[in-house]
Formats: structure tokens, sequence, C-alpha cells
């Protein structure tokens, strides 16, 4: 009956991959302690000098995003990325250099410093050529958790790693990813952990099949999106409609629906 399902799936959907859309990596600063600060540091900065605001920027981390919603705990990430002029930002750049041993690139096995790279030491480690996709909605969601964990993010809200998000206005897809038939695919693509805790990797959703679908059900689902949040207790009621419509896309039999239930309820 498992290989059934996933044959049915991938012979009714395109991988998500294929879409015209991008997975991408949350962002590595290589050092959170420096980059990550909260709204006092974050206020002093600003205080010192005002154009410290321009690259300072809410930052969500995976604990933060939940199914369908999330949750911001006042954190903020100083964002110096790549060919960034520091001199201009005398009031981070003063913060940071407080821990530059632990922000060079360290060489060889020195041991401090970030791994060796092409950084500079007050930048962030990775090069995230795509930050400019953090000021679009976007549907992001965290490594590592029990089922399905996605949630749309406003614009404006950047994303640490390892969580990973889509930059996108196709917003039904947050119900067919946090749908039990998403989750039984994913799952297989890889190895569930002691305590069934699972890790969404990028890898593992870009291959999810995902159906073309009409306008009309795209509004269903877009309401029921709207209803978890708007009426937290009829939430489990909501997401059984939200199972019955991906299943109807999928056209999934009763048989197959009460075996994707049961898997689901192994871990749930």
């Amino acid at each position: 009956m498992e290989q059934q399902i996933k044959t049915k799936i991938e012979a009714i959907g395109t991988p998500l991959k294929e879409w015209d859309i991008n997975i991408y990596r949350g962002i590595l600063t290589g050092f959170n302690a420096a980059f990550i600060v909260d709204d006092k540091k974050k206020n002093e900065l600003v205080a010192a000098d005002p154009k410290s605001a321009e690259i300072i920027r809410p930052i969500l981390s995976g604990k933060n995003i939940k199914r369908y919603q999330f949750s911001w705990e006042n954190k903020w990430i100083i964002f110096t990325r790549r060919g960034i002029n520091i001199d201009q930002y005398p009031a981070i750049k003063a913060h940071l250099q407080t821990d530059y041993d632990n922000l060079r690139p360290r060489n060889n096995n020195e041991p401090t410093g970030r791994k060796p790279g092409s950084y500079k030491w007050f930048e962030i480690q990775d090069n995230v050529a795509y930050f400019e996709d953090f000021d679009k909605q976007k549907i992001a969601w965290g490594n590592l958790a029990l089922k399905g964990q996605f949630a749309l993010v406003d614009e404006g809200y950047y994303i640490n790693a390892p969580s990973s998000f889509i930059a996108t206005d196709q917003i039904y897809l947050i119900a067919i990813l946090n749908s039990q038939l998403a989750d039984f695919y994913i799952k297989q693509l890889g190895v569930t952990r002691n305590g069934g805790y699972f890790e969404y990797k990028p890898m593992f959703v870009e291959q999810l099949p995902i159906p073309k679908i009409s306008q009309n059900v795209a509004d269903r689902l877009l309401v029921l999106i709207e209803k978890l949040k708007e009426k937290p207790l009829l939430k489990i009621q909501t997401e059984i409609e939200i199972n019955n419509i991906v299943n109807s896309l999928y056209d999934i039999t009763e048989d197959e629906r009460q075996f994707i239930y049961n898997s689901a309820s192994l871990i749930n």
C-alpha cells in the first residue's frame, strides 16, 4: 500500500523543485552570539547611530515557526551581508569588534574563529545572495519536527538556519505541505530519528509532487487556512477538511486515506 500511494502521488503531481519557485536555507551567521541581538542591544545600537537600523532585521528561528503560524521573540539579526561597507555603521562595527577573535575566518586548525572562507570578519558567514526574498511573504518551516510545521511568514522577517523558506505568493501550498499526505510522502525520503522526529531538509521537501489545482480549490484552501488562524478551537475539524481536499487532489481512495491516517497516528 505504501508504494502504491507513493506512485499515485508521483503520477499526479509535479515535484516542487520543478515549479517556478526557490527553496532557500535560512541565514548561517557562523556566530549567532554576535549577530543576533535582543531589543535592548538593538536599541543601544540605533541610539548610538541611527544608521544602524538600516541593517538590523527581525529574525525567526525554528522554534518560532509552528503549523500555520509563527511567533516572534523580539530577536534581531545584524545583517552585514557580503560587500557591505562596515565603516558606514560605526556602532555596529564597534559591537562586532568585541568578538573579533570569534568572527574572523580561521586558518587551518586555529582554536578560534569561524570556518575558513572568503568573507570578512564582520560579514555574515553565508553569501545569502537571495537576501531580497526575505522582504517578501514566504512559507517557512523548522528543520526538526514530529510533523510538518509550515507557516506563512510576513514580509521583512528573516529566517535563521537551519530553518528553510520559500518566497511565494501561492499561499495555498501551506495547506498541502501541512497535510497528512505530504508528511506521509516526505517521510519516505529520509530517516525518522528517535522519538519520531524528522529532518525537513529542502532536499526532501522539494521532491513533494504538487498537483495543478483550480482557482476554486485554491480559494477553498485559503479560506480554511484563515479559519485555522481565526478559529483555533475548530483546528481539528478544519485540518480534517484540508486533508480531505488534499486527498481528493491526488485521487486517494478510502483505503489509502485510512493507511495515511494510521501512519500519521503512529507519531501524532
